[in-house]
């Protein structure tokens, strides 16, 4: 039926809307993926983890994954529990309007109403499918711009940490790894968890504070 259908196709969109900072690239992509080793009779010990390669001396270019800052920074993080709470709730109310249309269509179905009913059934039928139209688009517009006011107070904040990171490398250029098209690159110049430690533990340094005028001198 087509206002089932309609119903239907509400969950299907809002399952698929975009949410703040889905993971891309991982954060080194100048390294190949690690192979998973073949099951032994005995578990071996997991080994220690690797420190981050050093930081070319000299370097005066370097990259980060800004795909990954939003996922693993406490900014992308809480930007992301927003939309996705967003979309719960759409999610939800859609769940609520499909159920109705469901159980208006049954009783038209069933068959044990009399003529003036199912008329009047089958006209609150039309106006629930048109309501659930109109609930799409709202719901997929909220769920848009939201995701892009996000992004935008996200690239915001994380603009001062770059150049910031920048300057106390001494770098001249700073790449986006995924907008770049990196082939190879020194696992040294992936500055990635160098902005998420920065971005979360309060962004680029404030700018000083002016001095106080001194006080006048008493007059004479």
């Amino acid at each position: 039926m087509k206002a089932l259908a309609v119903a239907a196709s509400l969950a299907l969109l809002l399952s698929a809307a975009p949410v703040f900072a889905q993971a891309g690239q991982g954060a080194r992509p100048a390294q190949p993926a690690p192979t998973a080793p073949a099951p032994t009779a005995q578990t071996a010990p997991a080994p220690p983890p690797q420190p981050p390669a050093p930081f070319p001396q000299g370097a005066k270019i370097a990259f980060v994954n800004l795909q990954a800052i939003a996922q693993l920074s406490s900014e992308g993080k809480a930007a992301t529990a927003k939309v996705q709470a967003l979309i719960q709730k759409k999610q939800n109310e859609a769940t609520a309007k499909q159920k109705a249309l469901a159980d208006n269509q049954n009783k038209v179905q069933s068959g044990t109403l009399n003529d003036a009913a199912r008329a009047a059934l089958e006209k609150e039928i039309e106006r629930q499918n048109t309501e659930a139209q109109r609930f799409q688009q709202d719901a997929q517009t909220e769920i848009n711009d939201l995701n892009q006011q996000l992004q935008n107070e996200f690239e915001a904040k994380l603009r001062p940490v770059l150049a910031e990171l920048a300057k106390e490398k001494g770098l001249q250029v700073l790449l986006s790894a995924t907008d770049a098209g990196l082939v190879w690159a020194d696992a040294g110049l992936d500055l990635t968890m160098d902005a998420v430690k920065k971005l979360d533990s309060g962004g680029a340094a404030a700018a000083p504070k002016a001095a106080a005028p001194a006080p006048a001198p008493p007059k004479q």
